[in-house]
């Protein structure tokens, strides 16, 4: 029986850090997996500051912070290995998300595998979503194909990550897309409170739902368009972000009107059945419940590794 032994790199659009996940997966009638090790290191204040301003810079900075991170990836990749004494067979990396407009043709993804490979000292297998643009498609979400072969037993998957993404199977096939903007716009919303993020929810559970906004929000264009389709950081900036430059609202009120958005959303897309939820915003004790209250679906939270590394876990099997 085949073994593989993978790190799998992700880096979300939150910026929350760069997660990394030392994986294992056989075969044998289907596919079974466990990750062995796994760690957030959190960017510092500035790479953060880079990553934020790096889509209005110019094409020779672009290439040279392309670069800066692939080096970045590959010595938080050997310092992991010489940590844990690991000897994967590759690194699967998914990179860190800078433009994303699959309608216009383009994604891209920047930290440079050759980088990561020269520095980590091991194969690396990257830029996964630039093919699936290439042929046509979304470039997103991408861990579907996870979802169907590791997470069989649940009826849809959930992810709660900096955009909120679902995947379930429809007529067997695998339907997978952006429902939402999620702690992109709740983390922009708790920096004016001069927090990174709003932790468990205490700020919007202080709220009240402002019931304009919330439908001004879910009248937005996306949420009428059919699937597959897919949210870039750059769409929530345009159509999401400016409605709360509203004067005179309290944050605390816009964040409760943002979680009753994302909870609404995810609610009109699940039915009976179950439902595994990842990603930092399960840690949203508040934004959790509002889901619960909307979906149909059992929400199921799973152990703590699965929560954080489940994405970094799928770019791993993605790899193999």
């Amino acid at each position: 029986m085949q073994q593989y032994n993978v790190i799998g790199i992700m880096s979300g659009t939150s910026l929350d850090g760069v997660d990394l996940a030392y994986c294992t997966f056989q075969f044998n009638t289907h596919w079974t997996y466990a990750i062995l090790k796994a760690e957030t290191i959190s960017y510092s204040e500035e790479w953060k500051k880079i990553l934020t301003e790096l889509p209005t810079k110019n094409a020779e900075t672009f290439v040279k912070v392309d670069s800066a991170l692939g080096k970045l990836f590959g010595q938080l990749v050997k310092d992991f290995c010489t940590k844990h004494s690991l000897d994967p067979d590759f690194i699967s990396s998914h990179g860190h998300t800078i433009f994303h407009q699959p309608n216009s043709g383009y994604t891209s993804q920047i930290g440079d595998g050759s980088s990561i490979s020269a520095v980590s000292g091991f194969p690396v297998i990257c830029d996964f979503r630039s093919a699936d643009v290439a042929l046509g498609g979304q470039g997103a979400p991408l861990v579907p194909i996870g979802d169907r072969l590791l997470f069989e037993e649940f009826d849809y998957c959930l992810n709660l990550g900096g955009i909120a993404n679902i995947s379930f199977e429809e007529n067997n096939q695998r339907i997978a897309f952006d429902v939402c903007g999620c702690n992109i716009v709740l983390n922009a919303l708790a920096c004016r409170l001069g927090d990174e993020y709003d932790e468990g929810g205490k700020y919007a559970a202080k709220g009240t739902i402002n019931n304009e906004l919330l439908d001004k929000i879910n009248k937005s264009g996306y949420f009428n368009k059919p699937y597959p389709k897919s949210l870039g950081r750059e769409d929530l900036e345009v159509d999401i972000l400016p409605v709360f430059d509203k004067p005179g609202m309290k944050v605390e009120d816009l964040l409760a009107t943002f979680c009753e958005h994302i909870a609404q959303q995810i609610g009109k897309q699940t039915k009976s059945g179950n439902m595994i939820v990842s990603g930092g915003g399960v840690h949203n004790s508040f934004l959790l419940d509002r889901i619960k209250f909307y979906s149909k679906a059992s929400i199921v939270v799973p152990d703590v590794q699965i929560i954080n590394f489940k994405e970094a876990l799928i770019f791993a099997f993605l790899g193999v």
